[in-house]
C-alpha cells in the first residue's frame, strides 16, 4: 500500500512503527533501519510503515541539478513490501515541509497526523527547518507525545560505511560489483520502451530504448545486463548507455539488445539490472566495425551472465 502524507492515513495504520528516512537505493544501511522497523511492529503487533520523501529534498534545494536517483518510488515500494512492510509513506517535499520545525514534525506530524508509537532512524538523521532536529531532539520531542524512537548505527563494508553517495561513485566509475555489494542487488534502471531510429534491427541487434528520467548516469558504455519484462520474464543481454557518439545527433539513452529474443515491447515499461560494465562508449570508424564490436560485446555479455 501506498499512502501520501497529503492525505489521511487509513486507521488501520495508525499506532504504527514507523521506519524514516529517504531510502533510495534501500542500500544495507538502509535496510537495517527498515528491518529494526518491521522486527519492532511484529513484536508488538503493529502495523509497519516505511517512509520516503519526493521529491528528495536535494530536489527541492537545489532545483536543475544533475539527476542521482538510484531508485524510483515503485520500486521502493515493491522492496518495502518484500522487506515486510505494511505500507509505505510519501512525504511530499515542498516548500511548507521545508520549513516546518522540529517541534512541528515530532508534533504535529509524526504525533498529530500519523499517531506513530515508534520511530526508527539512522543515527545521523536529521529533521525540521535547517535541519535543526536531531536524534535526541527526536526523543526529547518524542517523549512529550508518548512516541519512542530508536536509532540504527551505520553499516560497514571494507571498512568504510554503506552510504548512497559511495554507490553513486561506484556506478560513476563503473564499479558494477561493488555498487551490487553495497545495494545487495544490480542497480536497476526503470523505463518505458520508446520508439527509436530502429538502426539496431538493420544491422542484427534491435534494441529496447528508455530514456534516463531523474536515475543517476551510470558511467556511460556497454554493459551485461539482464531486462524483467512486465510479465516477469527476466531476459539476458548487453545495453549501451550514453549518447551514441556513432550517430547524428547524439541523444542520451539505455538500449538494451536482448539475446535470442524477438517479441514487441514498445510501451512496455521494463527494468534493467546492470551486472557488468564491458567497455566505455566509443565511435568506430564504420557501421561495420561497429556491428562487429557489438558482436563481441555480445559474447562477452553472455559469459558473463551465464551464471545469472
Amino acid at each position: 500500500m501506498r499512502v501520501s502524507s497529503r492525505n489521511p492515513l487509513p486507521e488501520a495504520l495508525r499506532g504504527a512503527i514507523i521506519a524514516l528516512g529517504n531510502f533510495d537505493g534501500f542500500h544495507r544501511g538502509h535496510q537495517a533501519v527498515v528491518g529494526e522497523a518491521i522486527a519492532w511492529a511484529k513484536a508488538e503487533g503493529r502495523p509497519a510503515i516505511v517512509a520516503t520523501f519526493d521529491p528528495h529534498p536535494v530536489e527541492f534545494f537545489a532545483a536543475g541539478s544533475a539527476p542521482f536517483r538510484l531508485s524510483s518510488l515503485d520500486q521502493r515500494q515493491e522492496w518495502f513490501a518484500a522487506a515486510g512492510a505494511d505500507a509505505m509513506l510519501v512525504f511530499v517535499f515542498d516548500a511548507a515541509m521545508a520549513a516546518s520545525s522540529a517541534h512541528d514534525w515530532v508534533h504535529g506530524v509524526l504525533g498529530a497526523q500519523l499517531g506513530a508509537a515508534g520511530v526508527v532512524t539512522g543515527e545521523d538523521f536529521t529533521f525540521g527547518k535547517g535541519r535543526s532536529g536531531t536524534i535526541a531532539t527526536l526523543r526529547e520531542l518524542g517523549a512529550e507525545v508518548g512516541l519512542r524512537s530508536r536509532a540504527i548505527g551505520p553499516v560497514t563494508d571494507e571498512g568504510e560505511v554503506v552510504s548512497s553517495s559511495r554507490i553513486r561513485r561506484a556506478l560513476q566509475a563503473g564499479d558494477m560489483a561493488a555498487a551490487t555489494r553495497l545495494l545487495t542487488r544490480p542497480f536497476a534502471l526503470r523505463g518505458h520502451v520508446q520508439h527509436g531510429d530502429k538502426v539496431g534491427r538493420t544491422i542484427g541487434f534491435p534494441t529496447a530504448n528508455l530514456a534516463l528520467g531523474d536515475y543517476l548516469r551510470p558511467a556511460y558504455g556497454i554493459y551485461a545486463v539482464t531486462g524483467r519484462l512486465p510479465d516477469g520474464r527476466v531476459l539476458k543481454g548487453a545495453a549501451n548507455i550514453g549518447i551514441r557518439p556513432h550517430f547524428t545527433p547524439p541523444k542520451e539513452l539505455l538500449e538494451p539488445h536482448f539475446f535470442d529474443f524477438a517479441g514487441d515491447l514498445y510501451g512496455q515499461d521494463i527494468e534493467i539490472a546492470f551486472h557488468a560494465f564491458l567497455r566505455g562508449e566509443a565511435r568506430f570508424e564504420s557501421l561495420e566495425a561497429l556491428t562487429t564490436q557489438i558482436g563481441h560485446d555480445c559474447d562477452a555479455a553472455r559469459e558473463i551472465l551465464e551464471s545469472v
